[in-house]
């Protein structure tokens, strides 16, 4: 794959839009629900869209934030692991579901939501789906390079999953400093 020059396009060589997009993640990611609820929502949108960078940037999120490596894991099954509550659950359908091209959210998802969380809870976890879609769609198009440390920390604890690299691997010179945030 030539993919050359390409972070001539990516986020970090726009830094006025960069830096509004920042601001809106910690706006959305911060509100509650919470950052761990709102990162596995993230993380399985991400699966449904398949973008691999974004599941490398949302599951090493978690484990940044606390949440423990098998639960982690186990978002690539959510639905017959033990490790989930029925609230978590009805997020992470919407995510899945919210996250698929076309989307995939049904009348039963607003219900399911309704039975779990606030209005507000509710309205945040739409927005953490519907940005991932616009960070899915940016970072799977421009086969943005995942970081080093990202994509280690990924090939270690998601590779049993059935996680890779894919395209968003670079070469040296394409490398970043680290994960977003940092």
């Amino acid at each position: 794959m030539d993919f050359e020059n390409r972070q001539n396009w990516d986020l970090d060589a726009w830094p006025e839009m960069y830096g509004k997009l920042k601001e809106l993640q910690g706006m959305i990611f911060l509100s509650p629900p919470g950052i761990e609820l709102n990162l596995m929502v993230f993380t399985v949108a991400s699966l449904a869209a398949g973008c691999r960078h974004c599941q490398a940037h949302g599951a090493f999120g978690l484990d940044r934030v606390g949440l423990q490596i098998e639960k982690i894991q186990a978002l690539w099954d959510f639905e017959n692991s033990p490790l989930f509550t029925a609230r978590e659950r009805a997020a992470l359908r919407l995510g899945l579901a919210g996250g698929a091209s076309p989307n995939a959210v049904e009348p039963e998802h607003h219900s399911e939501l309704r039975e779990h969380f606030s209005d507000e809870e509710a309205r945040v976890l739409i927005a953490v789906v519907a940005l991932g879609g616009f960070m899915n769609r940016y970072n799977d198009t421009l086969s943005t390079v995942t970081d080093q440390e990202s994509r280690d920390w990924a090939e270690s604890h998601l590779g049993g999953m059935g996680w890779a690299i894919g395209k968003h691997v670079g070469a040296a010179h394409e490398q970043r400093s680290g994960p977003p945030g940092r």
